[in-house]
């Protein structure tokens, strides 16, 4: 059995797979909805808000992320949710339509993939872990929700801090702090702000490289450079469109600090049906973790991706 033809099995392996969560996404709709009704505005013409019942629907924040960045959506005391994510590799801006057909819109270049486990440690309080194949990276990371947007309160606030280590969380160890701040209006919008400081953002920048199998990942980094910090104030939006379709998408400008490349930004399409959430994302970078993010874009690159959340409540 010739090289290219196993490549070609393991294609169509990956691809079978993506599919088959595509249709059980869908087609478990009526067995996974959450038992919890929606969360609705006390009038047509206030902004949201928020009941105490945690386990609600909230409709214009349905995720507990943009694209890549966190939002302020609640986690219910003892419960979790799951994310998996996925950035292939192939370059939507490289060649002609029929090329990108022919690579599968770039699934056949191999994809760096992600996933994580949240969890309410207390009420108020997440715990994640979330793991990258990017440089085999680790990001233990909290969030409290502190302050939640009512009549007299005009935002929600939450505070997050997080520590992410390369190589299964051996080496190159970048900490950050930041918050999450939102604003929802009604039940079709919700609008971010979110300042993150990072610390040690120059520690692993190297581009990544792709064997001929597809597998992604990183070349060493020159240990001699300089560590650096990175402070960004990311912005993002969600719509949401009918009664569970939504557009959402962020920009990541770095203020100060260490800032190679481009901005960092994506815009995914997104579909809720009762406790999954599943977005097709469409980034310029690859980084899904606060420090990856820090260091930006690659200038004239668009990268097909996605990110499937399960909720357990």
């Amino acid at each position: 059995m010739t090289f290219v033809t196993l490549a070609h099995r393991f294609t169509r392996r990956r691809l079978a797979l993506i599919l088959y969560l595509l249709a059980t996404l869908f087609a478990a709709a009526p067995a996974v909805a959450q038992s919890a009704p929606d969360v609705a505005p006390l009038s047509s013409t206030a902004s949201t808000v928020q009941q105490d019942d945690e386990a609600a629907v909230d409709r214009a924040e349905p995720d507990f992320v943009v694209v890549n960045l966190p939002t302020t959506l609640r986690l219910p005391l003892y419960k979790s949710n799951f994310r998996l994510t996925h950035r292939f590799a192939g370059n939507l801006r490289n060649g002609a339509f029929s090329e990108q057909a022919g690579n599968l819109f770039g699934i056949d270049q191999g994809a760096l993939i992600g996933f994580e486990y949240r969890f309410a440690v207390a009420r108020h309080v997440q715990a994640a872990f979330y793991r990258s194949s990017f440089d085999k990276t680790i990001q233990f990371y909290g969030k409290y929700d502190a302050v939640r947007q009512q009549h007299s309160v005009p935002v929600s606030i939450s505070p997050v801090v997080s520590i992410e280590g390369t190589d299964n969380f051996q080496e190159k160890y970048a900490p950050a702090v930041g918050a999450a701040i939102s604003r929802e209006v009604g039940t079709r919008f919700a609008g971010y702000v979110t300042p993150i400081w990072v610390h040690n953002t120059a520690a692993s920048i190297a581009p990544i490289a792709h064997d001929h199998d597809g597998a992604a990942h990183t070349e060493a980094s020159d240990p001699a450079r300089v560590v650096s910090d990175t402070t960004y104030i990311g912005f993002g939006g969600r719509v949401r469109l009918g009664s569970s379709t939504y557009i959402a998408g962020e920009i990541v400008p770095r203020v100060q600090g260490y800032a190679p490349d481009q901005r960092a930004y994506g815009v995914s399409i997104e579909k809720r049906i009762g406790a999954h959430m599943f977005s097709l994302t469409f980034t310029n970078t690859f980084g899904t973790t606060f420090a990856q993010v820090a260091r930006g874009g690659a200038a004239n690159t668009l990268f097909l991706g996605f990110n499937l959340g399960r909720k357990f409540f």
